[in-house]
């Protein structure tokens, strides 16, 4: 049966429109009702390997393609309808350019007759997106004419390749009516004869090598560290492979960031340090264990105490990332070099000296030990660093982990160990926002069999609420763990708390959220978590379908207080 719907030009243009993406590797569309769109919905809806999923929110879509493109590594596809529709994706189109997620946004339009004349639902939608879209185009007014379809193949083709580079790309596309794919005189239905199969075809692609980036053994001092930053790699064993192979080469040791595959994909031959914002709060091993020369990927993690660390220590910094642009805040030492993991080699045979990476060892082991002794313990009421803490031990092994913004992705960095059990790790820090933390994490679950767990605060949940509406929509688990400590808890850790009035209600801006209440609304299965056993037992048995809320309630001024008591006793006991 043909793919493509002859019965009017609207009806054939995207159907045209959405076969292309398809042979290109398009899996998922995301589509917002609305009447303009109402060709590319109709087409999107019929073809059979795409997986068109209904979202009313058009901020909540964004989020929601967002982690499916992440996922899947691969451009998703956006719809929405004419006027202020595809301005509700912007939040979605910022963190996508900035993390470099590939997205392509189908933005219906009226035709050009029908702008500035005070035509309903209509605005400027031309470069909506401004310097956010990698690439902006405004498709032609479909027409039942040869040479505009292969102008139309032509054009999605390379917004594929364009989008699939990292980044966001934007097709303005306008339609006349009728919309509905109501038969036309018969003219569309006379170019079935010329689609055949010449017209899809394309001459394949040449295979590019990226050359080798050679560091040298004279200039590779016996001294050194591997930092693994934030990355989500499609090929994450390749990945893991190429960064453990120099420090078997260097003898140096990789401090992983709790949002890169190393930290959960540690090979046992190589010295993988976790509890680094900890192990450099001891004035002693700090001074020790400074290097003389840093090979960073990716980007520097999330840990404060490691950035400051890196920048006094005034090594020789070489750092690279497949994306372009500068990933260096600190302005330190740094060469910065566009490339991939893979192709740093190092030529000969460096000075190693095994005390260097044995010191970090037992410095990490015990550091370790002092977190599990601590969190081991048993306490009345939970401490929200502890949650973090339990995930990382029950969690099941290959199951995909997303985590918001804020104190979780923090608490990820400080507790959860280095380990071989593959949980993949999902996160936004492009913006570092908490905009659309459900949905990201809604779309990073759909059409997966692993179980996936989003670690969440309740101001991230809230914002995001409206992605509980996609919830009956989801083709796989998500259980999301809310840390329900009626506020902002970052916050506590900043100079401004002190400043009470006006802190507690402008910066704190506790919610007073009834989250069971709010998830029975959406028909959504939720659960009020007693302690950390329970927790834990909920983690060992997660469900293989379907969305549940587990409720977490600490207190946030008892959690800062904590977290700071702990990072100023346990880095001592490594003396």
């Amino acid at each position: 049966m043909s793919p493509l719907d002859f019965r009017n030009p609207n009806s054939l243009w995207s159907s045209v429109l959405v076969e292309t993406l398809v042979r290109c590797g398009l899996r998922t569309a995301v589509v917002s009702p609305g009447s303009r769109s109402t060709p590319l919905t109709m087409a999107l809806a019929a073809h059979p390997a795409v997986d068109a999923v209904p979202v009313l929110d058009e901020r909540c879509a964004g989020f929601f393609a967002l982690g499916q493109a992440r996922a899947q590594h691969r451009p998703v596809v956006l719809v929405c309808t004419s006027g202020s529709a595809a301005a509700h994706y912007l939040p979605a189109v910022i963190e996508a350019h900035e993390s470099g997620v590939p997205l392509i946004v189908l933005s219906a339009d009226r035709p050009p007759e029908m702008r500035d004349c005070a035509s309903g639902q209509t605005i400027d939608q031309h470069k909506l997106f401004g310097r956010y879209a990698t690439w902006y185009h405004e498709l032609a007014v479909p027409e039942p004419r040869l040479e505009l379809l292969r102008y139309l193949r032509q054009t999605l083709r390379q917004a594929w390749t364009r989008a699939s580079a990292g980044g966001v790309v934007q097709l303005n596309a306008p339609f006349r009516d009728p919309l509905p794919p109501l038969p036309d005189d018969g003219a569309t239905a006379a170019l079935a004869e010329s689609i055949d199969d010449t017209f899809w075809a394309q001459p394949e692609a040449p295979a590019l090598r990226p050359a080798g980036l050679v560091l040298h053994q004279r200039g590779t001092p016996s001294r050194g560290v591997i930092v693994a930053g934030p990355a989500q790699p499609a090929d994450q064993a390749a990945y893991v492979e190429a960064i453990a192979n120099i420090a078997r080469q260097t003898g140096w040791p990789i401090l992983a960031d709790a949002l890169s595959p190393l930290r959960h994909y540690a090979p046992d031959d190589v010295c993988v340090v976790s509890a680094y914002h900890g192990i450099l709060r001891n004035e002693r091993l700090a001074r020790e264990l400074t290097p003389r020369m840093v090979i960073a990927f990716e980007a520097w993690p999330t840990s404060k105490e490691l950035r400051a660390w890196l920048e006094q220590s005034q090594a020789e910094m070489l750092m690279l990332s497949e994306r372009a642009g500068s990933h260096d805040a600190m302005h330190g030492k740094t060469r910065e070099i566009q490339a991939p993991a893979t192709a740093l080699v190092i030529d000969g045979r460096p000075p190693v000296d095994p005390s260097w990476a044995a010191a970090w060892r037992e410095a990490e082991e015990r550091m370790r030990a002092a977190f599990d002794g601590w969190f081991g313990e048993t306490r009345d009421t939970l401490f929200e660093g502890e949650v973090t803490w339990r995930v990382a031990q029950a969690l099941p092994d290959g199951a995909q982990m997303c985590v918001a913004n804020s104190m979780p992705v923090r608490d990820l960095e400080y507790f959860w160990p280095a380990s071989a059990r593959g949980r993949r790790v999902f996160f936004s820090r492009g913006a570092n926002g908490i905009d659309g933390t459900l949905s990201t994490a809604l779309g990073v679950a759909h059409g997966v069999t692993a179980p996936t767990v989003l670690l969440t605060g309740d101001l991230a949940f809230l914002h995001d609420s409206n992605g509980l509406q996609i919830a009956h929509e989801l083709k796989g688990s998500l259980t999301v763990i809310v840390i329900n400590n009626d506020g902002g808890g970052i916050f506590g850790h900043l100079p401004v708390a002190q400043f009470e009035p006006p802190f507690e209600r402008y910066f704190s801006t506790p919610p007073q959220l009834d989250l069971a209440a709010l998830c029975a609304g959406h028909r959504v299965a939720h659960r009020l978590i007693a302690d950390g056993a329970e927790l834990s037992a909920a983690l060992s048995a997660l469900p293989a379908a379907g969305m549940q809320v587990l409720e977490v309630r600490t207190d946030r001024r008892a959690d800062v207080a904590t977290r700071k008591r702990l990072f100023r006793e346990l880095p001592r006991q490594l003396d």
